[in-house]
């Protein structure tokens, strides 16, 4: 094989020539109707197009080589050469259709007649042929996020056959840190689709062909095969598929994650290079990490999404959701995932188709409340959950204590007679009737798991009672009327209220360091966990800084869209902002 054409880091002299053509004056001319751009640096002349306005300044620090295909006749002069020849560039690879002058020293080159999108490439010289190869950037893997990436071909057809499966790989001069590697968002540039080049992260519940689907479990992998078929249908995707509890890259490195869709939302906080994040939620797995980690995260209506071929928690109570930290990618890429052949099958849910202490955070809960107030012109009213629904007549839909029962049968059902009865009986098959390793929080109950007391006849009383419950909700507490989806919107804080809470457990016995899941005095249920019984819509966005600062809206079952059309348009009044990754995640203000 021949040179290598393409530096992965940008070389001195390729640095200085990028500045010696950046220090001429830049001056905007015209746009044409085609939707290009002609501009000026310095007394030269350019034509750009506007689909790809950062190819010019983006690409001239890295270039030792160029491939130039186009589908027109196009006549590389000595400008031309001169212009390319200012970069220090050692090769250009040139299509049938460039025509040269003879200032070119030639080659014969051979190249096959697949168009090849921008981006770079590593090209490779082997006599009288060349073969350009995809470009990975390695991203380590800081915050301890087991993963592997999966990359669909890149052309403009949608295509099952992947170019690879890249798996960790040890850095041996960076103290055996794992990487990922993840391609250039320029491949995707002339790529029409609404999410094309978007990098999205998807938890190890999710089935994608010919990827092997843990569970976030050695054991379950052991036993299982990769998959053979994709349940949610998406192309160009990076996949992480967390295995262990991961670091909480916001404050001083030490807060809790919380919840199983942790390694999701958090990868969203640690990798600028990642742009969404795919969780599932039983109880308060996407907004619990969304609130800790003071990012954009949502649990979506029960029942919008089909959770076909993804590994059942709850089943009637399950959903999927994704994190952001960019409010408008978050609500354009979840308006482009729901539609109606996507929503889940009524036979699986059993339902109908379809005060914060701390003064600072105070302060940042009343300023978002009178914003939103304000701009939507909306009356707020204080009001008690517990005594409302107590107040109700239907002695299920009034019981809290029924309606949680309820709940936790069918989530616990699903997940031993999908998930743990296969599974230990498979290993017991395996390793001389041994008991598999099983996480803490499940081993005991699944040793102990007593089909006489929860089983099939068991689980459809509890799955109506559910129904029951939602039902009471939708007409009595958020419930649609001629001029407005859902009447009313909750807003609530399931965080911590300004105050850190740590992953360490002794480091939240100290004052003002609360632990998540703890019951109010004057409450039935924990807020998070009113959601799985109503299944309602329920959105976490970031509102301050105070390690971090969030809150939590609520609309009525269905009506996801009136929270997306609302949050879209916060932004643009300055009352929603888009988060950064690390540390801290707003810039100060000046």
């Amino acid at each position: 094989m021949g040179r290598m054409l393409l530096d992965a880091v940008p070389r001195v002299q390729d640095r200085e020539a990028m500045r010696l053509v950046l220090q001429d004056p830049f001056s905007f001319i015209l746009s044409n109707l085609y939707g290009d751009a002609i501009f000026e640096l310095g007394k030269t002349s350019y034509l750009a197009s506007m689909k790809h306005p950062r190819l010019f300044f983006r690409l001239i620090a890295i270039l030792s080589g160029l491939y130039v295909f186009l589908t027109a006749k196009f006549s590389m002069n000595a400008p031309s050469i001169e212009y390319l020849a200012a970069f220090n560039t050692s090769f250009v690879f040139l299509g049938a259709s460039v025509l040269t002058e003879s200032l070119l020293s030639k080659i014969s080159v051979k190249t096959s007649d697949t168009e090849l999108p921008a981006g770079p490439f590593v090209a490779s010289l082997d006599h009288n042929s060349v073969s350009f190869a995809s470009v990975y950037r390695l991203y380590p893997n800081t915050y301890r996020r087991s993963f592997s990436a999966h990359m669909t071909q890149m052309t403009r057809k949608v295509s099952d056959n992947p170019l690879g499966v890249f798996y960790p790989i040890l850095r041996s001069n960076d103290s055996n840190i794992d990487v990922c590697g993840v391609p250039s968002r320029i491949y995707s540039w002339a790529d029409d689709r609404l999410l094309a080049g978007e990098r999205v992260a998807i938890k190890y519940l999710y089935d994608l062909k010919g990827l092997q689907t843990s569970g976030g479990s050695q054991a379950w992998a052991y036993i299982t095969s990769t998959s053979r078929g994709t349940g949610l249908r998406f192309s160009r995707l990076s996949i992480l598929a967390d295995k262990q509890y991961p670091f909480n890259p916001r404050g001083d490195g030490w807060l809790t994650c919380s919840t199983s869709s942790s390694g999701a939302g958090y990868s969203i906080t640690a990798y600028d290079w990642l742009d969404f994040a795919i969780g599932s939620g039983t109880g308060p797995s996407i907004r619990r990490p969304a609130a800790e980690s003071g990012t954009y995260g949502r649990r979506h209506s029960q029942g919008l999404v089909s959770l076909e071929r993804v590994m059942p928690l709850g089943g009637a109570t399950d959903t999927a959701g994704v994190f952001s930290r960019d409010h408008y990618k978050w609500i354009k890429f979840s308006k482009a995932w729901y539609t109606p052949s996507l929503h889940q099958d009524v036979s699986l849910t059993g339902l109908p188709p379809l005060e914060v202490p701390g003064n600072d955070a105070e302060v940042a809960l009343q300023d978002f409340i009178a914003n939103v107030t304000r701009i939507f012109n909306i009356t707020v009213k204080e009001f008690n959950v517990t005594a409302t629904v107590q107040s109700w007549t239907d002695p299920v839909a009034s019981n809290f204590t029924t309606l949680s029962a309820a709940t936790s049968v069918i989530n616990t059902w699903m997940q031993w007679s999908i998930l743990g009865k296969p599974r230990v009986t498979a290993w017991k098959a395996l390793f001389d009737g041994r008991f598999p390793p099983v996480d803490p929080a499940r081993r005991l109950g699944w040793k102990s798991f007593n089909e006489s007391d929860t089983n099939e006849t068991t689980y459809a009383p509890a799955l109506a009672g559910k129904n029951t419950g939602l039902e009471w909700y939708e007409q009595n507490l958020q419930y649609s009327t001629p001029e407005a989806c859902s009447e009313s919107m909750m807003l609530y804080d399931i965080g911590r209220g300004g105050f850190p809470s740590y992953r360490e457990r002794e480091l939240n016995e100290y004052s003002n360091t609360p632990y998540l899941a703890i019951l109010p005095k004057t409450a039935k249920i924990t807020g998070v966990n009113i959601c799985p019984i109503f299944g309602y819509a329920y959105f976490t966005i970031p509102i301050g800084q105070m390690v971090p600062m969030t809150i939590n809206i609520v609309v009525k079952r269905g009506c996801d869209f009136v929270l997306y059309n609302m949050i879209e348009k916060l932004p643009d009044e300055r009352t929603l902002k888009t988060v950064r990754t690390g540390e801290d995640g707003f810039l100060e203000e000046p």
